[in-house]
Order: structure tokens, then sequence, then C-alpha cells
């Protein structure tokens, strides 16, 4: 079953079982209250014989001279009840002299003395004395009676007994109770009419963007990743919606570049490989032959192979956790200065000139120092193998960003630079700008990338920009810990 129908039934479901508990507990309260109102009323048009009764009484005090036997009291009963709704729809019968007189009633309407148990909803009549034991008329101990006092002198002599009736059987409060239940009936199929339609319209506006999010969701697992959901909410759907376009062009760019690593690692692996087994192919047929520097040449090929398949075996354990650093204590002034007059021999073999300017005296960070080492290997050799470049510049400065204070160090050139497009692809794998680099010193097209993994190692940031010198700017914060 779909989820649309799952949340239409249990809501509806739900509602309905509401509404209609709530109209069973109205009904059942309002013919309670009706049935009380009756027993009430009963009651009041009983109270002149209760009267009658204490001064009756209070003249001769003996119940069995007052009232004699059931017959009198059922008599006084009917009496006292007859213009009344108890007693109005009882059947006449005519004297012997042809007049109509009410018939005695049968012990199905007033009960008194009969043998044979009335029904539950017909009223018991009995007089109790002052301790409420019965004297005259039925009392039954199976039933609920209200009693009224009958007093002489403010005390109580007797007590009058109606049974309480459990139901209706007749009268104007029975077609008011009627009345009443189709009136209840009738808004309760009102409300769950209406129940009916916003249980649909609030199941499908809650469902409607969970279809649409699995649907899309759907597509993402068929490697369409352009697919990008519009919902206009401002709740939890909406986010969720937000998340999904985020993932959805994550995966788009994740994508572009496993296709682009796919076709950039074979590229790389293929160049050396084929030159390799050229060289060697060509010694073997003789076309070339085996001395010092042909077999050099093809011993180069071997080293660029490795060094690549070593800068990836690097890269692979950068993502697997695998690059392991040891963190202590380290002066990068002294560290700077051992980078300056190490490769200064070799920036000279270039006409590259480099100038260190360290406005950060006295820093020492938490790093791990050969990572640090093989960091600035990478840059300042990308620099001098693709920058064309003569000039160099490493500025190191302290910074507080948001209240944390960071090491900056930057790192530029007055080469031929990096358009603005590839600024942000430069630390992707192998990835690499042709129309201003250049392979013929070789390299494996990851050393940006392993820099990345080093710095993001040591808690930091790095980015590349567009130097003021005119070329390169690889810009690297390094977080200095407190003590």
């Amino acid at each position: 079953m779909k989820i649309h129908n799952k949340l239409f039934l249990i809501l509806f479901s739900f509602t309905f079982s509401v509404i209609a508990g709530i109209v069973i507990l109205i009904q059942w309260s309002i013919g309670q209250g009706v049935i009380d109102f009756v027993n009430a009323k009963e009651i009041k048009a009983l109270e002149p014989l209760t009267l009658q009764l204490a001064k009756q009484y209070q003249k001769t005090p003996s119940w069995e001279l007052v009232i004699g036997g059931d017959k009198n009291f059922r008599m006084l009963i009917e009496s006292q009840l007859e213009n009344s709704q108890f007693l109005s729809k009882l059947p006449k019968s005519p004297d012997p002299r042809g007049r109509m007189m009410r018939r005695p009633p049968p012990s199905e309407h007033i009960v008194l003395g009969a043998r044979r148990p009335p029904p539950e909803n017909i009223a018991h009549y009995a007089l109790l004395d002052e301790n409420k034991q019965r004297i005259v008329g039925r009392y039954l101990s199976n039933l609920n009676y209200m009693t009224t006092a009958i007093t002489v002198n403010n005390k109580a002599v007797g007590y009058l007994a109606v049974s309480k009736r459990d139901s209706l059987v007749d009268g104007y409060e029975l077609d008011f109770l009627q009345q009443q239940t189709n009136y209840l009936w009738f808004i309760a199929l009102a409300a769950v009419l209406l129940t009916l339609l916003v249980t649909f319209l609030l199941s499908r506006h809650l469902v409607s963007p969970v279809k649409q999010i699995a649907n899309g969701m759907h597509r993402l697992t068929q490697g369409n990743y352009e697919t990008k959901l519009t919902l206009d909410r401002k709740d939890e759907l909406g986010q969720l919606s937000e998340d999904f376009n985020t993932l959805a062009f994550t995966l788009a760019k994740d994508e572009q570049v496993r296709k682009r690593w796919l076709a950039n690692i074979s590229h790389e692996l293929r160049t050396p490989m084929s030159i390799l087994l050229g060289e060697l192919e060509a010694m073997l047929l003789g076309i070339r032959e085996p001395n010092a520097k042909n077999i050099n040449s093809a011993n180069d090929e071997a080293l660029h192979l490795k060094r690549l398949i070593d800068d990836l075996h690097m890269i692979n354990s950068a993502e697997l956790g695998g690059m392991h650093y040891t963190m202590q204590a380290t002066d990068m002034a002294l560290l700077l200065n051992t980078i300056e007059q190490k490769y200064q021999v070799i920036l000279e073999q270039h006409n590259i000139k480099l100038y260190l300017l360290n406005a950060a005296k006295n820093i020492t960070v938490q790093a791990d120092k050969t990572r640090l080492l093989q960091l600035f290997d990478n840059i300042l050799m990308n620099a001098v193998h693709y920058a064309q470049c003569s000039t160099i510049s490493l500025t190191a400065s302290n910074i507080s960003i948001k209240g944390q204070m960071y090491l900056q160090l930057i790192i530029e050139d007055n080469g031929v630079g990096v358009e603005p497009s590839h600024l942000s692809h430069l630390f992707e794998y192998l990835y690499r700008v042709d129309s201003s680099r250049n392979r013929q010193e070789g390299g494996s097209g990851l050393g940006l990338s392993i820099c990345q993994h080093i710095v993001k190692g040591h808690k930091g940031e790095i980015k590349a920009e567009k130097s003021s010198l005119g070329g390169l700017a690889i810009i690297i914060k390094l977080p200095l810990f407190k003590a």
C-alpha cells in the first residue's frame, strides 16, 4: 500500500473513531440528562402528596390509619398523578352508570404489590417509615429509588420512594431525545464528510513532496545527477529538498571529477609506459643502441612512472586516513630559513630569485615538520617546473579570524599565472592547465592535491588566488594553538 493511502486511512480512521465516540458519549449524556429530568419531574409532581400525608400523619400518627393497604396507597398515587404525563395515556372504561372512568393501572404501568416484575422503564412507588423500611408499595432491593422526606415538626416520619427510570417509552421527552439524536447523527455525518475532505487534502499535502523527493532519489540512483527539486516549503520537507539539491550538485561535481580523474590517470600512466616500452623495444630490435644514454632515458621514464604510483599511493592513504602526522612544536622561523637555504641552489639553476619576508617572529606551531617540508617542496617545485617565473616570494604573518590566531603563508610568483576559472580546480587530482603549464619537466600532477591533504591534516586551509606579482599565489593558513 502506498504511503498516501496509508496516511489517509490512518488519519481518517482516527478522526472517524473520535467523532463516533464523541457522538455516542453526547447521546448517552443527553439521554441520561432527560431521564434524570423526568425522574425529578415525577418527584416534583408528588410533592403535594407528601404534604398531604404529613398533615394526616400529624392528626393521626399511624401510617396504617393514614394509608391503609397497598390498594389505598395506589389510589393516592393515581389521584396525584392523574393529570400528569405519567398517567395521561392510561385507558379509561365506562362505569355502570355509563360515564367514562379511568381504569386502574395494570401492573405493567404502576406496580405496587403485584408479583410479576414490571418493565424497567416503569416507576415503582413505596411508602417507607423513618428508618426507610417498607410500609406499603413495592420496594425492591435491585432498584435505585429517589426518596422525599415526609416531615412533621421538622422531623422525618416517613419517606415517599419512587424508583428511577432507566429509559423512556413515551412523552415529549422521548420525542425531544429522538430529535436530538437525529441532529447529532446529522452533525456527525457532516463532520465525517468534512474530515474525509480535510484528510484527503492533508495527506496529499504531506505526501506530495515526499513523492517528489522519492522520484528524485530514484533518478539519482539511475545516475541522473542533474535532478533538482523545487519545493517552496518552510518546514522539514523544504529543508530536506534543499539537502537533496545539495547532494545532487555534489554528486554531479564528484562525477565530473571522477571522469576527469579516470581520463587523466589513464593518460598519465599510459604516456611514460608507452615511452618506456618504445625505447626498450627499439633497443631490442637494434634500432637504438643499448648505451648509457638510451638506458638513462628509459630509466627516467620508469622513475617518472614510479613517482606517479607513489603519489597515487599517498593520495589513497590520505583519503583512507592512512597519512599519519607526528605533531610537535615547530619553530616556523627556523623552518622557513631551512627552506630558503635548501632551495637556493636549484632556484639559481633556473634563474629564479626567492624572497623570504618573515613578519611572524618567534612563532611555534604544532606540526609535522616532515609533512611541512613536503608541502613547501610540492609548491615550490610546481612553481619551478610550470610557472615560468623569475621571482618567488614567501611571506609569513600572523592574522586573527573570529578570535582565532593563524599563521598565514603566501607563496606567489610572477609567472604566467592561471585563469580565474581554473583556480578552484587546481587542487583536484591530476588537474592541469595546459595553456600555462607544460610536461617537459615531468611530474605526476598530484602535488597540489597532496598539499591540500597535508594542510587539512594540520586543520588549516589552502587556496589559490591571482598573485599581486602577476602569477599564481598559494595561500596557507595554519591555526596557532595555545600552549
